[in-house]
């Protein structure tokens, strides 16, 4: 059980976590909105520009969504001309995504946003490489490891 004086600085970390989040998916939350698009479509373009060619199944994984889930957003990407899906060379099954040429600048300016977000609150808290970003990183590495115990 966890004493109730430690119990408020606690939740006071889950309010600032969920404010912080909130303010980081604001601007590309707005110029997705421009285009009918939401934060899944972002997350989408985001894994599909880090990973070219990653197949249907292993995006599945990356996002931890049904294929369901996945369905209707990448079709819309693809109908939007962003994401275009191509047969795998040895098995017909597969398809491979990449972003188009309209698919990576639109990632680019959506995470663009976030980049800058970050490397002006990391300086603010040390610098590139500091105590601040070292002890964010080490706690989001924790939180992420966590999710991936359940």
């Amino acid at each position: 059980m966890i004493d109730l004086s430690r119990q408020a600085k606690l939740r006071e970390a889950i309010e600032l976590f969920f404010f912080a989040y909130r303010a980081f998916t604001a601007p590309p939350d707005r110029i997705l909105a421009e285009r009918g698009l939401g934060r899944v479509h972002h997350r989408i373009l985001y894994f599909v520009a880090r990973q070219p060619g990653t197949t249907v199944t292993e995006l599945l994984g990356t996002l931890g969504v049904t294929k369901q889930a996945l369905n209707a957003p990448l079709r819309q990407l693809q109908e939007a001309g962003l994401v275009v899906a191509s047969v795998g060379e040895h098995d017909r099954r597969m398809r491979r995504l990449e972003l188009t040429g309209a698919g990576v600048a639109l990632e680019a300016e959506l995470s663009g946003t976030q980049l800058a977000m970050l490397a002006d609150v990391f300086e603010a808290a040390g610098g590139e490489g500091g105590e601040g970003e070292a002890a964010w990183r080490a706690v989001m590495t924790r939180l992420a490891g966590m999710g991936q115990e359940g």
